[in-house]
């Protein structure tokens, strides 16, 4: 991530809303169908629409079951409660804003979750990558919708490659309002260039491949891999 000309880290809006009620949001499938997840009314907090859901969770159909999880950006947590409610083993959330983080507990009180089924972790996802406090040290999947116009995705991706937290088999579901494949190229330059991850040995190149891609308004979404060659 760039930092801006004082070497400072830039902030990241984590404001709530004053005089609002909390939003929510509906679980569409699995065991928790039609349950609710609430989250704060927040600046760039806007869960995945329940269209794009359905088209996602039917792409990972064959996948979910027993999948570890990492819900990178949480948000509302829908997306790693609704991989939850659909058969994974375990959903990592992490969030910046410690009112969400709070209500992603609730959430998970709510629902009567496993305590060992789930873990909130507040923080930047860019950092919390980076430290040692996370259950599983892989994911089977990975989503990463961050809000659009900070292009949180880019870092994520560095920082979860690096530190070999995912790998070919991992399952990347990036959403953006944007169109990603010429970012993922540079991104894969970068890689390529300047880190050396201790998985790199067995890949030939880092690279990513999408495996399907929507459209819904102005919202891009797609499913990818880490390239093997």
């Amino acid at each position: 991530m760039t930092k801006p000309s004082n070497g400072r880290e830039p902030k990241r809006n984590t404001k709530v809303k004053k005089n609002t009620a909390a939003g929510d949001v509906r679980i569409i499938g699995g065991q928790f169908k039609r349950r609710i997840v609430h989250f704060v009314e927040a600046d760039g907090l806007r869960p995945t629409p329940d269209r794009l859901r359905e088209t996602l969770f039917n792409w990972l159909l064959a996948d979910i079951h027993g999948a570890y999880v990492l819900d990178s950006c949480a948000g509302s947590g829908v997306l790693g409660f609704e991989a939850l409610s659909r058969g994974a083993a375990h959903s990592t959330f992490i969030e910046v804003n410690p009112a969400q983080s709070h209500m992603l507990r609730q959430s998970a009180d709510q629902l009567r979750l496993d305590a060992t089924t789930y873990q909130v972790i507040q923080g930047t996802a860019e950092q919390v990558l980076t430290q040692n406090q996370l259950v599983p040290r892989h994911f089977d999947l990975v989503f990463i919708d961050p809000p659009y116009a900070q292009d949180l995705w880019q870092p994520i991706l560095m920082a979860l490659i690096t530190q070999s937290l995912i790998n070919t088999d991992t399952l990347i579901y990036l959403e953006a309002d944007k169109e990603l494949e010429d970012q993922l190229i540079q991104l894969a330059n970068t890689l390529n260039k300047n880190v050396t991850a201790p998985h790199q040995a067995t890949l030939k190149a880092v690279g990513f491949d999408c495996l399907k891609q929507t459209k819904v308004g102005q919202v891009v979404a797609g499913l990818y891999r880490l390239s093997s060659s």
